[in-house]
């Protein structure tokens, strides 16, 4: 019976190829345009992730408990620089920077501002945060020990100071002792969050050791993974590298970035909104194809019925027709948007005036989409699912069909 059915069907769905193939070319377009936007968006997040943390976060750091909720000058990590030099060693990974943060007022002729004073290691800073490559007027940081700072374009105008000028800072050290110095300005940077560039500079690592008393001491320890799905399993590995220390935390990008997951889930969802809309409108276009195929075989139905078919079978029949245009659909579309994408994945998407804000903002020129499993059946299956539920309909009314009236149909 079932191989009498599965025939019965294939027949039946190519009576009219002209309706079936504009039913399964909606299918295929709307099936290879999920898969290529769904990718497309995943890719965009892992970028917007990897640029949002590498101007500054990075994605993974190792503190003190209890540095994050409460950014004291005291909790602090003993021998930063080597403990930074162990996980390069033992991890593989060169893109791992140790930093030291004091809060302190600083100075020019003219005017005073308080800000946030990074204590960095300059050959490796640029291997985890993007603010090197964005110095716009003079360099980055060189020698360890160097009164030299990297101050943001804002607070340079802000202090009214430029290349070369000398800036006084005053702070507490981590004796409490009194943490002052005067410093040379190197570079200005300019990220284009104006935040960023008001109230954040850097120095180099030794000497703001040397001016805040911290000895060997710093705050946190910055890792930048190769690749955004790499996080989870670099965060395992750092957790057993440090096990045996127990007051050191090992923190995800989401910890550290709470809000960024944030609007990803926002985006997503408006997103998802207008994805809907689309599977949406795929069905109905099901719905009505086997709807006219269910009225325009209602007197074979009838005959059928009146040989003693029962309305079951019929209905199993319209759902078997529906489930091979579904599945011709989801093939035949999950073809043609994996070809595109794949192709998109490594020759890269870029739309007009991206290439201008990324070299403007230190940010890649194209976005790359990201093919998966997940990205190449999460649309088309809801689009199959979709069709599925409108065939319902069509099928339900089989049970309704009295033979006799069926029959004197025209």
């Amino acid at each position: 019976m079932s191989n009498i059915v599965l025939r019965l069907a294939w027949r039946n769905l190519w009576r009219h190829k002209r309706r079936t193939w504009l039913t399964v070319g909606a299918m295929i377009f709307s099936n290879a345009l999920l898969i290529f936007s769904i990718s497309l968006q995943f890719g965009s997040y892992d970028m917007m992730i990897d640029n949002t943390l590498q101007a500054f976060t990075g994605h993974i750091q190792v503190q003190r408990e209890g540095y994050l909720d409460d950014p004291k000058m005291r909790y602090t990590l003993d021998d930063i620089t080597s403990t930074a030099q162990l996980l390069r060693t033992e991890s593989g990974l060169q893109s791992i920077g140790a930093r030291a943060a004091g809060f302190a007022l600083v100075s020019s002729d003219e005017r005073t501002y308080g800000l946030q004073i990074l204590g960095v290691e300059p050959q490796f800073e640029a291997l985890v945060s993007t603010i090197p490559g964005l110095v716009k007027q003079g360099r980055y940081l060189q020698e360890d020990s160097a009164a030299e700072i990297v101050i943001g374009s804002v607070l340079a105008r802000n202090l009214k100071v430029g290349l070369g000028d000398e800036i006084t800072f005053l702070g507490s050290g981590f004796d409490d002792s009194f943490a002052a110095g005067v410093v040379k300005v190197v570079g200005i940077f300019e990220s284009g969050v104006s935040e960023l560039d008001r109230s954040m500079a850097q120095v180099s690592l030794v000497y703001f050791q040397d001016a805040f008393a911290m000895q060997q001491r710093g705050h946190s320890i910055v890792i930048r993974a190769r690749h955004i799905d790499q996080v989870d399993e670099l965060q395992q590995r750092i957790q057993t590298l440090l096990a045996d220390r127990n007051q050191l935390v090992v923190l995800h990008w989401d910890q550290l970035q709470p809000g960024l997951k944030q609007v990803i889930q926002a985006d997503m969802t408006s997103a998802w909104f207008m994805y809907m809309v689309l599977i949406i409108l795929v069905a109905f276009s099901v719905l009505n194809t086997q709807l006219m195929s269910v009225l325009e075989r209602t007197r074979e139905f009838g005959v059928m019925m009146a040989l003693g078919l029962k309305p079951g079978n019929l209905s199993r029949l319209v759902m078997m027709e529906t489930s091979m245009m579904a599945g011709l659909g989801l093939a035949l579309g999950v073809l043609v948007g994996f070809v595109i994408t794949w192709y998109l994945s490594i020759a890269g998407f870029s739309y007009p005036g991206m290439e201008e804000m990324a070299a403007k903002f230190n940010l890649p020129e194209r976005i790359y989409p990201s093919v998966s499993i997940l990205s190449l059946m999460l649309g088309p299956g809801f689009v199959a699912i979709g069709c599925l539920l409108a065939a319902i309909y069509p099928a339900l009314r089989l049970y309704v069909l009295l033979p006799v009236e069926a029959m004197r149909a025209a």
